[in-house]
């Protein structure tokens, strides 16, 4: 990463060097009220809008946008703004592969390197999906922390917590070393490094197999 990257503006907060978020909402208001600041500076700077969002509300979005004074139509024709639906991101193929995934995040950022900077956006619903592989969540998440500071990209993970349980939205904190709750960016003093983490899942797997097999 590079040191001398300027903060950017987030939540009432800053990212700095860690850009990484995990941003907890109770209502689709409440997450364009925190988040759209943020996309319009970018996209008003030339830079990169990198969007999965479920298709059926992906008309909403661009609206919602739309509305905050944001050019979505000339911004998605010149190839700055992207809005990519889960099936084509996340739920490839009808099922979700964290290495497929991470390969395109990667993809996604070296691809925006003739902009000055990516902002990622993932709405996350669809972990709620009875898919092959969801249950791979956490471990996905916890990867992304050895790739993506390779890179500048500001990563935000969009999550309406009405969706998802008090236990998994907890293994997702402890994924990120930057959160937004209640509207306001700050540290989490949550977050797990992710070999640590990665060893705690991979242990919790072979638990279940030996209980599975008793």
């Amino acid at each position: 990463m590079n040191t001398e990257t300027c903060p950017i503006d987030l939540a009432r907060g800053q990212l700095g060097q860690a850009r990484r978020v995990c941003a907890f909402f109770n209502s689709r208001d409440e997450e364009y009220r925190t988040l759209t600041p943020f996309i319009k500076e970018g996209i008003d700077q030339g830079q990169k809008a990198f969007h999965i969002v479920d298709k059926k509300l992906k008309a909403d979005h661009l609206s919602r946008l739309k509305q905050a004074g944001i050019d979505t139509e000339a911004a998605m024709a010149n190839g700055q703004f992207e809005a990519r639906p889960w099936e084509e991101a996340y739920l490839r193929g009808d099922r979700f592969d964290q290495d497929a995934m991470l390969a395109l995040v990667e993809q996604v950022i070296q691809e925006g390197a003739c902009y000055p900077l990516s902002r990622l956006i993932g709405h996350m619903e669809w972990a709620t999906f009875s898919k092959h592989g969801v249950e791979d969540l956490a471990e996905y998440e916890t990867r992304l922390n050895s790739m993506l500071p390779k890179y500048d990209a500001p990563s935000i993970c969009a999550y309406d917590l009405s969706k998802f349980g008090t236990g998994v939205a907890f293994d997702i904190l402890r994924t990120h070393p930057m959160v937004i709750v209640g509207g306001t960016l700050q540290m989490n003093p949550f977050y797990v490094p992710p070999d640590e983490f990665l060893s705690e899942l991979r242990g919790r797997r072979t638990g279940r197999k030996a209980v599975a097999l008793a």
